[in-house]
């Protein structure tokens, strides 16, 4: 089964842009624009990893994040989270939370598919 990566962003262009990411790769992109969208995909969904926005409207990042983790089904699945806001206590409570990793916007291609390769490993589409 192939895997499922759930951008969860208030910005279309940046769920377009990961979309377009991940296009080579053997795995579906899902898209939700606020983390209350976010946490729908993923009860319907169980994506394998979440690239997660901090900052959005009717629910952030963090907000979700906690619901998440308030659920024992939930509470492994692996996020990776995308912020502009890179401050020190910004960071602090997300890695209390259990964030895998984070990526600082605006982030490098190469970078965010290093990053996610450590969690999912990332496999080329190929022509079979």
């Amino acid at each position: 089964m192939m895997p499922k990566i759930l951008s969860v962003d208030d910005s279309r262009t940046i769920r377009l842009l990961l979309v377009r990411l991940f296009r080579p790769f053997q795995c579906e992109v899902l898209e939700a624009e606020n983390g209350e969208q976010g946490l729908a995909v993923v009860a319907r969904e169980r994506p394998d990893l979440i690239l997660l926005d901090y900052n959005m409207p009717v629910m952030d990042g963090l907000t979700m994040l906690r619901q998440m983790r308030a659920e024992e089904s939930l509470r492994r699945l692996p996020v990776i989270l995308l912020t502009a806001e890179a401050g020190c206590e910004n960071i602090a409570a997300i890695a209390r939370l259990g964030v895998r990793d984070y990526v600082a916007k605006p982030f490098q291609d190469a970078d965010l598919l290093a990053k996610v390769n450590r969690i999912l490993p990332l496999v080329p589409r190929g022509n079979s």
